[in-house]
């Protein structure tokens, strides 16, 4: 397991720290006093609360020292003005020095779920980390980094955005040898004007790279017109463009999961997932191309693939009182919000989609509600809507073919759970999905009985 002196991570971000307490060495980095490890560093960071107010607690919970913009006591600490500024420069320094290969994966909709592919797909043959859960933001990211075991041979990383110049930022850290873009949709749209917007902000993982491959979305049009480096080789992966270097054929989703042919320069081979829905085929498709670009054998992509399990909240099927439960609380837009309905409708019985708002969709906001709406009336049943935006899905729903009595908008959480609870009977099968803001886990939670 590698260390850093606190004299080593001064010098790479600028800081100070007092001569007595150069050798103390950390590893690993937190900014919650309240998840702190032995042996890290606690970040003091300047949110909704002062992150320094914290630093009694993280040094009694086992912090081996302080990154921190004012030193309050007498104790293990790098001073610096800017402390999230210095998480990233001694983050970007521990990965050059550790040496590893780094592969960066973003887009709008599944990265995520790609993230974890192509880690699984990796980890047959090399030894893999990844960034955990949603560790994909300025903060998340660099600590992912900085907890990577000394034998680490490839670092996973997603990396997320919601305005301009968060993935270069993400990106000028990491240093990706491998770049995945998985596709561009209209998440975030509010803030980066459009889906042209949308690709610019996505393309600046590029500017963190000096050589390597992007391996890109084939069947997205887009990503299509991207230029090309004369420095970064382009692969494109897909299932609709023959032109794609690796091709998904043969594709076949069902209740049993979901199976594909996959073709390229290596050869033809089978791979069978055990996720349902047709939206999965183009992260599989990625996270193959990751393994082939890597030297990864088909034989071990396609036991990889066959074995992955997706993380918890996206997409987990449950059998619960009698209730088949699609819990796919993590995220949603347009696009994945579409893909869960598709799966919500192949299912038998009575379908019931109980949906949050999709949030930071701007002025396409009222628009993709509706259409959203008109989507469930034809995968489901009944529809219970919650958010500020639920009275367009309730429109919608109504326009596409649904008698109003079944469907229903709610802007309280209590009372959609206790509709639900009066109008859900055992063998139905219930999709809860919403933007992470909209908590729809609390909703599923409230349903089952389980709230606090």
């Amino acid at each position: 397991m590698g260390t850093i002196t606190l004299k080593q991570a001064a010098a790479w971000c600028g800081g100070t720290v007092q001569e007595k307490y150069a050798q103390v060495s950390f590893f690993g980095a937190c900014n919650d006093s309240r998840n702190i490890r032995e042996g890290q560093l606690f970040v003091a960071l300047q949110g909704q609360r002062d992150g320094h107010e914290f630093i009694p607690a993280a040094l009694k919970g086992g912090a081996a020292a302080v990154l921190c913009s004012r030193c309050e006591g007498d104790y293990p600490a790098i001073v610096v003005e800017d402390t999230r500024k210095a998480l990233g420069d001694i983050a970007r320094q521990e990965r050059l020095r550790m040496g590893m290969k780094v592969v960066g994966v973003t887009g709008s909709v599944g990265k995520s779920t790609t993230k974890e592919m192509i880690a699984a797909v990796l980890g047959s043959t090399f030894a893999v980390r990844k960034t955990p859960a949603n560790h994909n933001n300025d903060i998340g990211m660099p600590m992912a980094v900085l907890g990577m075991p000394e034998d680490t041979q490839v670092a996973v990383l997603e990396m997320g955005m919601n305005h301009f110049r968060e993935i270069a930022y993400l990106s000028a850290i990491a240093k990706p040898d491998v770049a995945v873009i998985v596709n561009i949709g209209t998440m975030h749209i509010e803030h980066l004007g459009s889906q042209e917007g949308i690709l610019e902000a996505k393309l600046e993982i590029l500017e963190g790279m000096s050589r390597g491959t992007i391996v890109l979305n084939g069947d997205d049009a887009l990503l299509k017109q991207v230029h090309k480096r004369p420095d970064i080789a382009k692969v494109y992966f897909g299932s609709e463009d023959p032109r794609c270097d690796v091709r998904g054929s043969n594709i076949d989703a069902n209740a049993q999961g979901l199976s594909l042919t996959v073709e390229s320069a290596a050869g033809s081979f089978p791979v069978q997932l055990s996720l349902e829905g047709k939206h999965f085929v183009s992260d599989a498709l990625a996270a193959v191309a990751v393994g082939l670009e890597m030297g990864v054998s088909p034989d071990n992509i396609a036991k990889s693939l066959g074995a992955f399990r997706n993380m918890d909240g996206r997409q987990e099927m449950l059998s619960v009182n009698g209730y088949t439960i699609i819990k796919d609380c993590y995220n949603a837009g347009p696009e994945s919000m579409a893909a869960a309905l598709a799966v919500l409708g192949s299912k038998p019985g009575r379908r019931i989609a109980v949906l949050g708002d999709m949030l930071e969709l701007g002025d396409c906001a009222a628009a993709e509600h509706y259409r959203v709406g008109r989507i469930a009336a034809e995968n489901a049943q009944l529809v219970l809507a919650y958010g500020p935006n639920s009275g367009r899905v309730m429109s919608g729903a109504v326009t596409g073919g649904m008698s109003e009595s079944h469907t229903m908008a709610f802007e309280d959480r209590d009372a959609l759970v206790a509709a639900l609870k009066r109008l859900a009977k055992p063998g139905d099968v219930l999709l809860f999905k919403g933007s992470h803001g909209m908590h729809m886990e609390l909703a599923l939670e409230g349903f089952l009985g389980k709230e606090e």
